[in-house]
């Protein structure tokens, strides 16, 4: 089930940071690098994030997926964080979470994302989910990545 989750609940904050860690940790090691940009986040960054998460949660409460987005003052929505635990992956979790949040906000004209140009599996996910290469900038040395949009009010009038 795909709920909000409240950082503020220090439980959820420990999961979310673990499922954080465990995520960014596999696609550090698939785009051959040691770290990457939210490995260090603390428990305490995540609590004061400004970004709005949504977690797929089992009923007895274990966060096996999480997506973060922030609102834009332009009115676009960022997508910050996407992580599946690595124990769930290719279970559908991350489309799921995608799927949300476009439909959590259905009057939103742009929707953007960043992903590492090595991390096939969530540039498959983004493509094929109508998102379109906008872009590209160096994370970090030797981690390019792509910025992907949708412009689902442009879609859904074709």
């Amino acid at each position: 089930m795909i709920t909000p989750l409240s950082l503020r609940d220090p439980e959820i904050a420990e999961q979310v940071w673990s499922l954080q860690h465990a995520a960014y940790r596999l696609e550090a090691h698939a785009v051959g690098v040691k770290h990457l940009p939210p490995l260090p986040d603390t428990f305490e960054s995540l609590k004061n994030s400004p970004d709005t998460f949504y977690g797929e949660v089992t009923p007895e409460g274990e966060v096996l997926g999480a997506i973060a987005v922030i609102l834009k003052k332009d009115g676009a929505v960022e997508i910050t964080r996407l992580m599946v635990h690595p124990q769930h992956l290719r279970q559908g979790i991350g489309r799921s979470l995608l799927r949300h949040v476009i439909g959590k906000y259905p009057n939103t004209a742009l929707f953007e994302v960043k992903a590492g140009k090595l991390n096939t599996p969530a540039v498959s996910l983004y493509e094929q989910q109508g998102f379109v290469a906008a872009g590209t900038l160096m994370a970090i040395p030797n981690v390019e990545l792509t910025i992907y949009q949708l412009e689902p009010l442009k879609l859904s009038s074709l």
